[in-house]
């Protein structure tokens, strides 16, 4: 067995582990990646790339930003499209178009995190180790090991950017998986699914039948589609519920639906994974560890996006990281400062997405603000506006907003 030595050891090469190797590319940094898969893979998700994924990109590096705006598998979005319990429709346009290029976009995953794995790839200073999983990780007062292979790589500290099964945390850290924040999801492409909004909405459909989960459909290049159901673990589990017959139950037979599939064709069978939502704050870090993205359950709970916050997570665990190799500080409480900066740059949003997610139990509800919004201009506007600005958003949790609603 040989042994190699880092200043950092990364597990995963998604777009949380890539920010934090291209967030630290210009360090005096020896580096480690390390990915269990080889790249291009395929990662079950939704595929949608919110404003804030484009503005993250942007802001780690002006060039990083202009490439993706020339990456061409990518479909724009510019706006969304909801379906209430009643199946009224309520478009909502897109008011933050950004930098020259639309708000958001969908691109498949594969597609996707290869593009910026292509971005790390050839850094001088990180080494990869693809399709290698790690076997065992052992740390004690000097040193992370971490086992791969026939390889021993040792490193002051590692981290876990290896999503919702992240064997970093595993090993080293504390979150434990509880149905009540953590979601259920199933994805399957399909082509030549009909009636997508000239403009490219996403769509979400809020049906009684799953409610508080949606089903979506997001339009993808080449005239696919990519077709899902999310519902929180603990309603799965209270109704028994089988979600792939319920997936396929609705496609067929709900009234909003069934046309719009009438000569759709599947590209692969029902995909499942589970989510741990941000919707409560967890330990993220420990003595030489420290989680981002998936593998720090920071998916937003109402949309379940998560790709956002792992990239900024990735730039603010680079800034961190850098301030331990400088102190020489690696322990627990130095690493809780990350905790806190996370927690005080994402928990104000996530806290208001599980107070939404909360909502959609009451379908009467939604029905009545989409019905009010499609006969009144202003009130669509407002909601435009909240989809932008969390403080805005901080409104739709208060009764007061919906009594103010009534009589307008």
């Amino acid at each position: 067995m040989s042994v190699k030595s880092f200043d950092l050891i990364i597990v995963g090469a998604g777009p949380a582990g890539c920010a934090c190797a291209y967030a630290l590319r210009h360090e005096p940094l020896k580096i480690a990646l390390i990915d269990k898969d080889q790249f291009p893979r395929d990662k079950i998700c939704g595929d949608a790339l919110s404003a804030d994924v484009v503005n993250q990109l942007y802001r780690m590096d002006q060039d990083l930003g202009e490439r993706f705006a020339k990456f061409f598998e990518k479909q724009e979005s510019h706006g969304v499209r909801f379906f209430a319990p009643n199946g009224n429709r309520l478009d909502i346009d897109f008011s933050n178009e950004t930098h020259g290029g639309a708000a958001g976009y969908i691109s498949k995953r594969e597609h996707f995190d290869n593009f910026f794995y292509n971005q790390i790839k050839d850094l001088d200073n990180v080494e990869i180790f693809l399709g290698q999983k790690v076997d065992q990780i052992i740390r004690n007062d000097e040193t992370i090991k971490a086992f791969i292979g026939s390889d021993e790589l040792h490193a002051p500290i590692i981290i876990g950017a290896d999503g919702a099964h992240s064997v970093v945390n595993r090993f080293l850290g504390k979150i434990k998986v509880e149905k009540n924040h953590y979601c259920a999801g199933l994805r399957q492409y399909f082509t030549g699914v009909e009636g997508f909004h000239q403009k490219g909405h996403i769509e979400l459909h809020f049906i009684k039948d799953i409610l508080p989960g949606y089903l979506w459909v997001f339009p993808l290049p080449n005239g696919e589609a990519n077709v899902g159901l999310g519902m929180l673990s603990s309603e799965v589990s209270r109704r028994k519920m089988n979600l792939k017959v319920k997936l396929d139950e609705l496609i067929k037979t709900h009234p909003v639906l069934k046309e719009r599939f009438r000569n759709a064709r599947p590209l692969e069978t029902v995909k499942g994974y589970g989510l741990p939502i941000g919707s409560k704050k967890r330990p993220i870090s420990g003595d030489r560890f420290l989680l981002l993205g998936d593998a720090a359950s920071l998916i937003d709970p109402f949309t379940g996006e998560g790709i956002g916050n792992a990239i900024r997570s990735g730039r603010i665990v680079a800034e961190h990281i850098i301030n331990c190799i400088k102190s020489k500080r690696f322990d627990a409480n130095y690493n809780l400062s990350y905790d806190r900066v996370i927690y005080h740059k994402m928990w104000n949003e996530l806290r208001l997405s599980r107070g939404l997610q909360k909502l959609l139990k009451f379908p009467r509800l939604f029905n009545f603000v989409v019905r009010k919004a499609n006969k009144n201009q202003s009130v669509k506007l407002l909601l435009t506006s909240m989809l932008d600005d969390v403080d805005l958003k901080k409104e739709l949790v208060k009764p007061s907003f919906y009594v103010k609603l009534l009589f307008s």
